[in-house]
């Protein structure tokens, strides 16, 4: 099979396609620029195309889009033609479609089963071009007045429908050969989705699933989503007791509970003394600032919709989306000189964002969350070498939570303040870095922030999941909007550059994806309960609490299950709340001044000194901090 193919205008690809490709899986065909063709297209000019196999990521995307045509398919069969269409769009492992209609959960079996017999019945796909009043009249006639309103919003004349059977959708493609070609699908859930995400729009069913190459990856994934269900925080949180949510409260507000706050606390304690020691300055910032700091730094034009509002004595203000703004204020309060660059701002800092109340889940999408955000002030000249540092840290950070990463690089979005030439200087400078630093990254064109480009690192989990974490984001622009300077080695006024970045993200977010990659179970040093102490009988609790005190006088977080049930009862109890260490009093080590130790995963230690344990497995944030600053930490 050529790797690259001549293809003359006037070409029908489906000719070519079954002539050559329909039992070699080839799908779509697409330029090597990676523009896609559907199998049904004629080209309009002389191309050099390459054949997109139905195992190559762009085919089973494809692979996944007919999918979700087959479920609108299948749900209308089953629910008659009074359903309606919205959206049914390809995402990460497989697909949804917003459908108007009345479907349960416990029907989806039925829907799956109906899916089947249309991939059964392998029927062919075929693809047509109409005008726009030509897609209208015909949508029209079938009541599917959520596609005409998409139609009427599409500004080329000229719509593409794809029809399997009797079933016709608005849509772009490319799609399958036939709906036969569908290998491995599941359908997972069901939600509701405001249409077009307008709470004052009308709620559609939004059925999820999941599409693979073949069964054997289905099953692969399904696995992973059993194991990612029992890893849930929310619901380890019934075990753990870290954080609690409460209508009286509001929907995405979290309030830390004793658990919770120790575990935040001790991270956040980590990384105040680290940037102190890497040369950061802290600050702490109001939650209320005044709305025209707003407008001169962009927010109010380019963020409003994510940010709320209030007014008090006749004067508008904002509660804080971002914490830049603060930061800049504190660095404009003095004269500055090139001798004082880098300036280092670092701080937990509680922000608030809109969130829809269909989005906000747990711990990983709330209205209120503390960022561990710093913004560096420097030269143009320091920025790379700044950039490279931050690498650095967040480098040795993510090795103490144990989490391999992705790193990808956001260019200039559709809105953005600032010129061009600007926007390119920083995407140069950050990919010297990324270079510098022997970093692998993507690109993702067009997802920077309206004031700079930026680095992400995602974590992957245990679980090969990908979360949003650490962010690195290159701003010449507000130091322009807030008339930032610093003297120069000349007596001239030039402008800083500014660096926006966070080493773990939210805090919120952070521990939540952190309690699922550890299945909730915290290593000792940074466990909210370290250690319970069980006596086996009433004759050891007192020597069970001697050991008490002497645990806690170490800092460490202990203490004694001093009730009626027996020593397996409070061993699974321990085990339930995943607190990682039971400390066995029995009568021999009461006598001899020793304890026996149990861990989680039931290695045990039987009669260690208490000094030996507390040696071997307590951590002051000191010694942690020392550890991962270490030149043999980051080897």
């Amino acid at each position: 099979m050529p790797e690259l193919l001549e293809v003359k205008k006037g070409t029908h690809l489906f000719k070519l396609w079954e002539e050559n490709f329909k039992d070699k899986e080839i799908v779509a065909f697409k330029t090597e620029d990676g523009k896609l063709f559907d199998i049904r297209d004629t080209v309009e000019e002389d191309l050099k195309l390459i054949p997109v196999k139905l195992s190559s990521p762009e085919g089973i995307e494809i692979m996944r889009h007919t999918t979700a045509h087959i479920l609108a398919q299948a749900v209308k069969r089953l629910l008659g033609n009074d359903t309606k269409l919205g959206i049914g769009p390809v995402i990460e492992n497989g697909f949804y479609y917003d459908i108007d209609c009345t479907l349960s959960e416990e029907e989806l079996d039925k829907v799956e089963a109906e899916m089947n017999r249309i991939i059964e019945e392998n029927i062919p796909i075929e693809k047509k071009w109409l005008s726009r009043d030509e897609a209208i009249e015909l949508f029209a006639s079938l009541g599917e007045t959520y596609k005409i309103e998409l139609i009427k919003e599409i500004e080329e004349p000229i719509v593409t429908i794809y029809t399997q059977a009797e079933f016709t959708d608005l849509c772009r493609g490319p799609h399958l050969p036939s709906t036969g070609w569908i290998k491995a699908f599941k359908l997972t859930s069901i939600a509701g989705a405001y249409w077009r995400g307008v709470e004052t729009n009308p709620m559609l069913t939004r059925i999820y699933g999941v599409a693979f190459y073949d069964k054997k990856q289905l099953k692969k994934y399904l696995k992973m989503l059993e194991e990612a269900k029992k890893r849930d925080h929310r619901n380890l949180n019934r075990a753990l007791d870290l954080y609690l949510t409460s209508p009286e409260v509001g929907a995405g507000l979290i309030i830390w509970k004793p658990n919770g706050a120790t575990v935040r606390l001790l991270i956040e304690e980590i990384e105040r003394k680290a940037h102190l020691k890497r040369g950061y300055k802290p600050i702490i910032s109001p939650h209320l600032m005044k709305e025209t700091l707003w407008h001169t730094s962009g927010h109010i034009e380019y963020y409003r919709e994510n940010m709320y509002f209030t007014e008090i004595e006749g004067a508008k203000y904002a509660v804080k989306p971002m914490n830049c703004p603060a930061h800049i204020l504190v660095y404009k309060s003095h004269i500055r000189s090139y001798r004082n660059l880098p300036i280092r701002y670092f701080e937990h800092g509680t922000v608030y964002r809109y969130e829809r109340s269909g989005t906000i889940h747990g711990l990983t999408r709330v209205r209120g969350f503390t960022q561990d955000d710093a913004h560096i002030f420097c030269t143009e000249e320091q920025l790379k070498d700044e950039i490279i540092g931050v690498f650095d840290l967040i480098k040795r950070f993510l090795k103490l939570f144990e989490f391999d990463y992705s790193v990808e690089l956001s260019t200039r979005p559709e809105k953005y303040i600032g010129t061009k030439e600007v926007w390119d200087r920083a995407e140069s400078i950050l990919k010297e870095a990324l270079e510098e630093a022997g970093l692998e990254y993507e690109v993702a064109e067009g997802e920077g922030a309206f004031y700079g480009p930026k680095i992400d690192f995602h974590l992957h989990d245990a679980l090969g999941r990908k979360w949003q974490g650490p962010t690195i984001q290159v701003d010449f622009n507000l130091a322009e909007r807030f008339d930032l300077t610093y003297i120069a080695p000349d007596g001239s006024k030039k402008r800083p550059v500014m660096v926006h970045r966070t080493v773990l993200g939210s805090m919120e977010r952070f521990i939540g994806v952190l309690t699922e990659h550890w299945a909730g179970w915290f290593p000792v040093w940074l466990a909210p309960i370290q250690a319970v102490i069980i006596p086996i009988t009433e004759n050891e609790v007192e020597y069970a609490q001697k050991i008490e005190s002497e645990l806690l006088s170490h800092d460490m977080r202990v203490f004694v299950d001093d009730s009626e049930n027996t020593m397996n009862y409070k061993i699974k109890a321990a085990t339930k709340a995943k607190i990682p260490v039971s400390i066995i009093i029995g009568a021999k080590e009461r006598e001899a001044g020793k304890i026996s130790i149990r861990w989680h995963d039931g290695k045990r230690e039987n009669m260690i000194e208490v000094e030996e344990f507390i040696k071997a497995n307590h951590k002051t944030v000191d010694e942690i901090v020392t550890m991962i600053l270490s030149d043999e930490w980051i080897k």
